[in-house]
Order: C-alpha cells, then sequence, then structure tokens
C-alpha cells in the first residue's frame, strides 16, 4: 500500500488521471465497499487521517481519495496527514488530489515516504502527451486533422480526451478522419500560451498576432491588464539586452538571470537586433502610453486598446524582417 498525490489545474485532464488510478488500485474488488471518496470542496484534515486508519471491512484494503487537498495551505494543517504517512495502515490506498497547487511540505513528504507525486497537467510536455493521445486513440487523424484539432484547443487541452472519444462514438473504431470530418467537432477556440503572442509580434506578423490576443482574452482567461503585463514583461528582457555587451544567448541568459534553457535569451537578443534602440524606446512609449489609456485616459474598451497596441509593436519589425508563419500554428 501507498500513497498517490496527483495535482493539475485542469479539471478534466485531472479526473481522468484520478478515475484511472482508482479504478487500477480497486481491481477486482468490490468498488463499493473498497473506495471511500472525500469529495467536499471543505473539510478537515482529520477526516482524511480517520479515513486511512480505518481498517477495511469484508475487503483486503481500502482506498481513500481525498480531493481538494489545495484549501491546505498551512503547515499546521497537513502535520497531521503527513504523520500518518510515516506511518501508514498497510492495508490503505491513499490518493490525494490536488486541483492546483498542494503544500509543498506535503509533497515532500509523500515522495520521501515512497509515494507517487504525478502532475496531471501536460506542461513542458504537452506535445508528446498530445502525440500520445493520438496514438492511443482508436481512430486515425491525418496530419491536418491533428493541426486543426490542436490549433483549435490551445491551451484547453482537456478537451482531447472527451472530442476523440466523441469522434469515435460518430465514425467509429478504425475511422481515417481528415479535416472536414474533425471540424464540426471542435466547437469555440480555445486560449493560447502568451509565447504565441509575443513570438507572433516579434516576426511583425500582425494578422497572426491579433488572432493570438483574442484567443488569449476570449478563448483563455487572461485578463486584458495581464496580457499587457505579459507584454510589459516580454520588452523588460528586450531593453535589459539593448545597449549591453551581451554577443551571444549565453551572455544574454546570464544578463538576464535565466537558468536552463538559453532560448529565451536567443529570442530577446533577436529582437534587440531587429529593432535598434529607437524601436525599443518607442515599443516603451507604446505599452506606457496603452497603460494610461487602459487606466482611464480613454474611454474605449481594454480589448480595442490591446489590439491597437499589438498591431503597432508589430509594425516596430523592419519590412525586412518581417517573417509571417507559414500556418496557424
Amino acid at each position: 500500500m501507498t500513497t498517490h498525490l496527483l495535482r493539475g489545474g485542469d479539471p478534466a485532464l485531472l479526473a481522468d488521471a484520478v478515475a484511472e488510478t482508482v479504478h487500477t488500485l480497486v481491481g477486482e474488488e468490490d468498488r463499493a465497499l473498497v473506495v471511500d471518496d472525500l469529495a467536499d470542496e471543505v473539510y478537515e484534515v482529520a477526516r482524511i487521517v480517520d479515513a486511512a486508519r480505518t481498517p477495511p471491512f469484508l475487503t483486503s484494503r481500502r482506498v481513500v481519495v481525498a480531493r481538494h487537498i489545495e484549501q491546505f495551505t498551512r503547515q499546521e494543517q497537513v502535520a497531521p496527514l503527513i504523520e500518518y504517512l510515516g506511518n501508514p495502515l498497510d492495508t490503505t490506498e491513499l490518493v490525494l488530489v490536488a486541483g492546483g497547487t498542494a503544500h509543498k511540505a506535503l509533497v515532500e513528504a509523500v515522495r520521501s515516504f515512497g509515494g507517487t507525486v504525478v502532475d496531471t497537467d501536460p506542461g513542458r510536455a504537452a506535445k508528446e502527451w498530445i502525440n500520445a493521445q493520438f496514438a492511443a486513440a482508436p481512430i486515425k487523424l491525418e496530419p491536418g486533422a491533428r493541426d486543426v484539432i490542436v490549433d483549435r484547443l490551445g491551451e484547453d487541452l482537456g478537451r482531447l480526451p472527451a472530442l476523440l472519444d466523441g469522434l469515435e462514438a460518430t465514425y467509429g473504431p478504425g475511422a481515417r478522419l481528415g479535416e472536414d470530418e474533425v471540424e464540426p467537432f471542435l466547437g469555440d477556440a480555445g486560449g493560447v500560451p502568451s509565447w504565441e503572442l509575443t513570438d507572433a509580434i516579434d516576426r511583425g506578423d500582425i494578422a497572426l498576432a491579433l488572432d493570438r490576443l483574442v484567443r488569449m482574452i476570449g478563448g483563455g482567461t487572461r485578463h486584458p491588464l495581464q496580457v499587457l503585463a505579459t507584454l510589459s514583461g516580454h520588452y523588460s528582457r528586450i531593453l535589459r539586452l539593448s545597449g549591453s555587451d551581451a554577443a551571444d544567448e549565453r551572455a544574454a541568459a546570464a544578463l538576464l538571470g535565466l537558468r536552463g534553457s538559453t532560448f529565451p535569451a536567443r529570442k530577446a537578443l533577436d529582437q534587440v537586433r531587429r529593432l535598434g534602440p529607437q524601436g525599443v524606446a518607442r515599443a516603451f512609449e507604446l505599452l506606457a502610453g496603452a497603460d494610461l489609456d487602459m487606466r482611464g485616459r480613454v474611454e474605449w474598451p481594454d480589448e480595442l486598446l490591446l489590439e491597437v497596441l499589438v498591431a503597432r509593436l508589430s509594425r516596430l519589425v523592419p519590412a525586412a524582417s518581417r517573417r509571417p508563419a507559414r500556418s496557424a500554428r
């Protein structure tokens, strides 16, 4: 018996992972007798410990599922649970579910006492996760169909498993589907990561930049002021490199204090060279003006102000350096 901590910000992906984990742990036992599911949004840690210390009845083991553990944010709250992990009941499988960030001490305790910690959000491995979903699907998707699915879902990857199930139910196992077959099932466009917006601006691709802006605000969950903060942070890195002695991406990364990949530093350094000192200065003039406008200087909708800002920032890229994207991706 052990402890399983599953955490993630996408409710659909998290729910699928929990369901699969519990199904595996229950095995051939009677689920009604084995599983104790603590699903209330608010409860005390003592309920988890009491349930975990309860011996099984008419079964060989118990599976205790404790949801919403992200609510326990203080050390004194998680202390009883950590104490249990140090001396667990050998007939209990404990499944801890965090729909967000679990307390650091609890995560470390799960690992140190031999438990497993699973991040259900694809995160940096999103591409590999998506390819695995496509490969495991009982239907076959042509490359164009895969591309349009990935583009339409954006950051809303939790819709992918249900989408594939719906396509299988409609067309049957083994069906080979193209863009025309999957299009009616895609729904509204999901949000996109912020780097897709900044990359489009850096390329001077106004049409794509505006599309990504709309996706971030409409299909995503970002407030216009969050988007403005993202753009300000992006150009702050560019400003720090402007006029510096950084000649390559390693030196740029060191100057920016980046650890790990130097790729973001290379992109910032490339943009410094495209814009030049005057372009960087003009970008900050535009950002400062947009900030004042969004704080009430003009009575325009914030979304419209951002569209104007994004278009103007994109136009700062010299025409000779503009590189429109090959596709929507």
